[in-house]
Order: structure tokens, then C-alpha cells, then sequence
């Protein structure tokens, strides 16, 4: 096979003759346009664009050219073990990650992770991850896990935490707090939050310690909230109660919270970051997109992890408007008497917008990235498929991103005008060198674990009971 051709470094790129969703405060659509990027920034958009001498062009014909996708919660350190829960449930989530795999981890199994997270993320569009980093039980895996990110395709926002430690404990470490200053100064980081929950119903707040340390060091927070059985309404009526709920933090799932408390994030300039797989299966409660369409509250999108779920916003979308829907009919279907929904609220044009512009918004990079627009940074995604019976028609872009379309089906990716991925393959990192790093990791933790590993991703099925059925079909009746 050919290698792929690639502009030289600072060439300028030009994606040609697509379908533009620009994803502008107008959701302006251009059904053949042109995107430029000049030195890692877009110089325009429009419509047989003249662009520099010399310039590299990309025939985006048959396609779609839309903005670098954002994932707001991604825990990437877990990507090492793949898939490898599928069939968990929230508790086994938490007995054999928190106590048993997760504390297994060595620094360089969590650099592992994060290095193929990162390559899973751009390969799918994804251009900007951020990294909620809850395994980084000592120093030594914070740098491990800063490292990876630092050095991978892509941005990335570390969202430092860790999950072995309370939070007023670890925020305190003068060398943690050394980590977040250097990883949010450093230009090859793309920002840093502090990641951390509020599980516990103290009146005492210890949490609010770790709090006091984000608004020291000017970072962001991010938590899990309305998480069933975990995190509750009690950690919203304390942080609101202290004052330190800021705008642009972010509560993650925020499933299963009062009304009382939607209302204190809208209040608060919080936003939401749905992960609506890890919501339909692990039991946070339901995805509430309706509750946050009620209250007024911006919304994100994320994979959470895969070592349940899949690794690409194309999934997130699709199964954020199904949730919605599904609620919507339900709900109407159960008044007294029956109603049939004939309009759905939630469009799939709303949620392209929640995994590009919502994920911009929600780490304060609107200014930057979640659009094509004139002076923003080039991250560029094509979508095309020249070889998919699934690309013809291409009629309606919304839906076609939505239902239709899937990693496959990114042929061109474009971070800060550098193409990282060119003709559906990926053609930046090292993907054979991170495949024999995760060799390694896997080796290694299913030595620790034993006997274990394979029951791990087996878990005891519940006895059931099958009703009876008086309706009965005799073959040769």
C-alpha cells in the first residue's frame, strides 16, 4: 500500500467542495464549501475559496467538513483494558476498578492508557479529550499520566484526581499543586482541571479544602454529580451553600439530582457532560437531557470509558438523542388517557451541536475551537466514505452524522492545521509502539490479578423468573 501523500509542516490546507457545518451561533450550512487553514489557524470558509500559492488540497467532494469533536469525560488510563467490563454494573465498576485492577496500576500502565486513548480519540474525530484522571495515586502517575497526554496527537485537558486519596488530602500536596501549574502553563497541554467527588453526606464539607485549592490555582472543577447510590444532592447543596460552585464547572451525568439542584447549576453558570451509554447501562439514573432542557443547563458529550463503552462521540450522539426519544414516547404513552408524540423535541442537530461547540463551551475554549470559523484554531474533521454504500444519498448532514456515520467514515483530521489522520488511516503517533506497551500492561495485571481476570469480565448473571404464557403454538396444529 502506498503511503498516504501529506502536506509539508505549515503548508497550507484546503478541504474542498463538502458539505460545511460550520457549527457558527447560526448553525450556518454551506452544501459545497471550502475550508482554509493557514498556519494552524482557519483563514476561511466559504465558497471557491481562492487560497496561497503552493497550497495543499484535500477533494472533500461526497462529504462533510465539521469541527474537531470534544469530549469532556474520558477516562483514558482505563482504555489499557478495553472493553474488558462490558458487562458490568456500576458496583462491580467499583470493586474491581477502585479495589482491584485500578489499584494495580503502575505509572507506565496508566501512560499506556492515556497513549491509546489519545490515538483512539483523534482517530474518531475527536480533537480535544479531557482526561478525567482518577487513577493517579501517586506523583509518579500524575507525571506518567501528563507525559502521555503532553506527547500524544491531539489536545488534551488533564482533569487531575485521585480516586485512593480524599480530595483535601491530595490538593494539599505542594508537588500535586506543582503538576497542576506546570501541566496548565505547558503549551502542549490544552488546560487542566481538578477532578474529584463529593460522595459523602458530611455537614462538615471536607471537600470544600480542595475547592479552596481550584480557585487558588484558577482551575476548573469537575465532578461527578447525581451519580445513583453515589454522589447526591448533598454535595450540590454544600458546594452551593460555601459559595464555590463557578461558572464553567462541569457535573458529569448529573442524573439522578432534585430539581433543587438542576436549578443551583443553571444558577451557577455550571454545564453538564452527558456519557448517555454509561448512563443507559450503569444505572447513574436516566439520561437527562429532558431535565437539562428543562432547567436551562448547557450540555456536553463524553465516552467515560471503554473499558465499558465505545470510544467515539458518533456513539454518544446517537444514543443521546435515542434516550430522549425513548423518555418522550414513554412518558406519553402512560397519561391518562394515551398521548402519541408527533414532534420530538430533541434534534439531531442539537446534539452534533453538544459534541462539537458544547464540548468548546464547557472547557471555556469556545474562543478557540467547537466551530469553523475565521481566525479559530484549524481543527478540521472530513467525513467521507467513498468506498460505503451508507455515503449515497448524503441528503441531510444532521442526521447523517448522527445515524449514519461512524469512525470509519472520518477520512481527514486536522489538529491546529497538522493532519493527523489522512484517507480514513491515522498517520501521526506510534501506534506500534503503544500496541507493544499495552502488551505489556495486559500482561502484567492479568499476573496480578489471577485467577480473577477472566471472572472479572464474567460477572454471576441473576437468577430470572419466565412468566407463563397460556398462548402456546404445538407444531403440526
Amino acid at each position: 500500500m502506498s503511503e498516504t501523500p501529506l502536506p509539508a509542516r505549515g503548508q497550507p490546507v484546503v478541504l474542498r467542495g463538502g458539505i460545511v457545518l460550520t457549527m457558527d451561533d447560526a448553525h450556518t450550512v454551506l452544501p459545497r464549501g471550502d475550508v482554509l487553514v493557514v498556519d494552524g489557524t482557519i483563514a476561511d470558509v466559504g465558497v471557491d475559496l481562492s487560497v496561497p500559492d503552493g497550497t495543499f488540497e484535500i477533494d472533500a467532494t461526497g462529504g462533510i467538513i465539521m469541527p474537531g469533536m470534544v469530549d469532556t469525560h474520558r477516562h483514558m488510563w482505563q482504555t489499557a483494558m478495553r472493553a474488558y467490563g462490558a458487562d458490568w454494573t456500576l458496583t462491580q465498576y467499583f470493586v474491581w476498578y477502585y479495589l482491584q485492577h485500578g489499584a494495580k496500576f503502575r505509572p507506565e500502565d496508566v501512560a499506556a492508557g492515556n497513549l491509546i486513548s489519545a490515538l483512539d480519540a483523534v482517530e474518531s474525530g475527536v480533537t480535544t479529550s479531557v482526561d478525567w484522571s482518577h487513577g493517579l495515586r501517586t506523583l509518579d502517575h500524575g507525571e506518567a499520566a501528563y507525559e502521555a497526554l503532553a506527547t500524544s496527537p491531539g489536545r488534551f485537558v488533564l482533569a487531575y484526581g485521585n480516586l485512593a486519596q480524599s480530595p483535601w488530602e491530595w490538593t494539599a500536596d505542594p508537588a500535586i499543586q506543582d503538576l497542576l501549574v506546570r501541566s496548565r502553563d505547558d503549551s502542549r497541554m490544552f488546560g487542566t482541571q481538578i477532578a474529584f467527588d463529593v460522595p459523602n453526606q458530611d455537614e462538615q464539607f471536607p471537600e470544600l479544602a480542595a475547592y479552596r485549592v481550584a480557585e487558588e490555582l484558577g482551575l476548573p472543577v469537575t465532578t461527578h454529580a447525581g451519580v445513583w447510590g453515589a454522589t447526591n444532592d448533598w454535595g450540590i447543596k454544600n458546594a452551593y451553600a460555601a459559595g464555590v460552585m463557578k461558572e464553567g464547572y462541569t457535573y458529569v451525568h448529573a442524573a439522578s439530582l432534585s430539581a433543587e439542584s438542576y436549578q443551583k447549576i443553571a444558577a451557577t453558570g455550571g454545564n453538564v457532560s452527558l456519557a448517555t451509554e454509561s448512563e443507559d447501562t450503569c444505572g447513574q439514573g436516566y439520561p437527562p437531557v429532558h431535565q437539562l432542557r428543562r432547567y436551562g443547563i448547557p450540555a456536553s458529550l463524553s465516552v467515560d470509558t471503554s473499558v465499558w463503552f465505545s470510544a467515539d462521540l458518533f456513539s454518544a450522539m446517537r444514543a443521546t438523542v435515542n434516550a430522549d426519544r425513548a423518555l418522550e414516547h414513554y412518558l406519553a404513552h402512560l397519561k391518562e388517557p394515551a398521548e402519541t408524540v408527533t414532534h420530538v423535541k430533541l434534534r439531531a442537530e442539537e446534539v452534533v451541536e453538544m459534541a462539537t461547540r458544547g464540548g468548546a463551551k464547557a472547557i471555556g475554549k469556545d474562543h478557540l475551537i467547537g466551530s469553523l470559523e475565521k481566525g479559530k484554531l484549524g481543527d478540521v474533521v472530513l467525513l467521507k466514505n467513498e468506498h460505503s454504500a451508507t455515503w449515497a444519498p448524503l441528503i441531510n448532514p444532521w442526521g447523517q452524522i448522527v445515524y449514519q456515520a461512524q469512525r470509519g467514515d472520518v477520512h481527514t483530521v486536522l489538529v491546529g492545521g497538522e493532519i493527523v489522520k489522512s484517507e480514513a488511516r491515522l498517520v501521526a503517533g506510534d501506534l506500534a509502539g503503544v500496541k507493544t506497551k499495552l502488551e505489556d500492561t495486559v500482561s502484567y495485571l492479568e499476573r496480578e490479578v489471577g485467577d480473577d481476570w477472566i471472572a472479572g469480565q464474567h460477572p454471576e448473571i441473576p437468577e430470572f423468573e419466565v412468566l407463563y404464557n397460556p398462548y402456546q403454538y404445538k407444531k403440526g396444529e
